[in-house]
């Protein structure tokens, strides 16, 4: 499977600010990104020793300068990332646009790209993806021992969602090849502004968010009990047949079309619920939804407002709770159906509408998703399947090739599991699945569900010491 016993040491540590001077201004965080908590995410590319790298007789250090003096003209559009996060005086966060920059950290890891053991990311990803100790993003580029290079990146969650992190990783690429941007982003906070009067909002989103004041007490170490059932990360390969497959299956008996996403996160359910040995327990599954589209939209479905380009983060997360017995005795088709009829109300403009009222009207306390909150030893089995199907793996190229794999590694503190898939970077329609469960749920998964969940392997990716000659 590829090894995880290596050393990674930081040769140097800079800031990279925007090339541009830029006037310090506030940025205000919107209704949507408050619902963040504090937490960062890691995002990571790898890249071989290709011919055209060869060819061009670049260096790590001539790699190093390109991505430093790309993402110096990157940061003049995509300011935000080079700002900071400060409270304001009624305790809320905000961004100030002040140009800190982004610390850029070059480092060395003694180990060859096909040995690297991805399957494993806490292992080894882990060792790649920086920390960050301040500002809004940090950069971390790893020579490795075969003249390969990982680009990882750590942002703040509550100033862009993925799908805004993946427009500044396109914008960096094609920066870095001397094109012009192809997305400039929009940081148009008023787009998402509270209606009037605010308040008019469904009372159901009652049971999806909680101020952070109504949070239940954590539980005592009597209500835990013993247990070694502790959160991992793995990273699997689904094919795109089995994708193909498992919709067929929620499609089955005259049933309505499932996406192939609901197909996917129903036949996960269903396998997590099995994991569980009491049946008398609730299992809770949670689909992130971008609302950019939604939000663009009429009544009547024509474009009102362009969102396309809006940067930040445009999310809900509806969520399903089942019990365990129901989940596990019933087919696949009626699973997708429950996924398809909690997702079809989120899936509307009045459904973010009404969110954005709902942080309005409880401001300036926090909040944020109640199924974050759950307390899976306590509550039943907990996870959130996020959106990564945007995730442009085949376009973060600098100039010297597309990755040979990306993923982002989100091994965040919280109770709930987080699954990611994403589109592989073989472009043959698989899908790259990160996954941030219990140890024991990954194990039944790779025991009971072992002809979908295919651990990564240097295989898969077709890497081998031919490349690195």
């Amino acid at each position: 499977m590829g090894g995880s016993d290596f050393s990674v040491s930081l040769k140097s540590k800079e800031v990279v600010a925007a090339v541009l001077p830029m006037q310090e201004h506030w940025l205000p965080l919107s209704n949507l990104d408050l619902l963040l908590p504090p937490v960062d995410v890691g995002v990571f590319f790898c890249y071989q020793r290709s011919s055209a790298t060869k060819g061009n007789n670049l260096t790590f250090r001539s790699m190093v300068s390109i991505l430093k003096r790309a993402l110096a003209e990157a940061l003049v559009s995509y300011y935000a990332f080079a700002g900071e996060v400060v409270t304001n005086s009624v305790g809320e966060p905000e961004l100030l646009c002040n140009n800190r920059g982004v610390d850029f950290m070059e480092a060395y890891a003694d180990i060859h790209l096909q040995d690297v053991q991805f399957y494993d990311p806490d292992t080894s990803i882990a060792k790649l993806v920086p920390h960050k100790k301040q500002g809004v993003l940090c950069v971390q580029a790893t020579e490795l021992k075969c003249g390969g290079l990982v680009v990882a990146c750590t942002f703040d969650h509550r100033v862009a969602d993925a799908y805004s992190a993946n427009m500044f990783f396109v914008s960096w690429a094609e920066i870095a090849q001397a094109k012009p941007i192809s997305i400039t982003p929009s940081f148009r906070r008023s787009l998402l502004n509270p209606r009037k009067p605010a308040g008019c909002y469904d009372p159901s989103l009652d049971e999806m968010y909680i101020p952070i004041s109504m949070l239940p007490p954590p539980p005592t170490v009597a209500e835990l009990g013993v247990h070694d059932d502790h959160l991992i990360s793995r990273i699997y390969y689904v094919t795109a047949q089995d994708i193909d497959r498992l919709q067929s299956q929620a499609n089955s008996n005259g049933y309505k079309k499932r996406s192939k996403i609901e197909s996917f996160s129903a036949f996960l359910w269903k396998m997590v619920a099995k994991s569980s040995n009491d049946d008398a327990k609730r299992c809770k599954m949670g689909i992130v939804v971008d609302g950019r589209r939604r939000l663009s939209m009429d009544g009547e479905g024509k474009t009102t407002c362009s969102m396309d380009t809006y940067f930040g983060n445009v999310l809900s997360i509806p969520f399903g709770d089942e019990s365990v017995s129901e989940l596990k005795t019933r087919p696949l088709n009626w699973v997708a159906g429950v996924v398809h009829n909690y997702l079809k109300d989120a899936v509307t403009k009045e459904h973010f509408l009404g969110l954005i009222d709902w942080v309005e009207d409880h401001r300036p306390e926090p909040a944020l998703a109640k199924i974050y909150c759950s307390r899976r030893n306590m509550d039943g089995p907990t996870f959130v399947v996020s959106s990564g199907q945007r995730f442009p793996v085949g376009m973060v190229d600098f100039g010297w090739g597309s990755p040979i794999f990306g993923s982002y590694h989100f091994p965040w503190q919280g109770e709930a599991g987080y699954v990611m898939p994403m589109p592989s970077s073989r472009g043959n329609g698989d899908w790259i699945v990160y996954m941030h469960m219990p140890k024991g749920q990954l194990e039944f998964l790779e025991a009971e569900a072992a002809d979908v969940f295919r651990p990564l392997t240097r295989g898969y990716l077709k890497l081998s010491m031919k490349d690195l000659e």
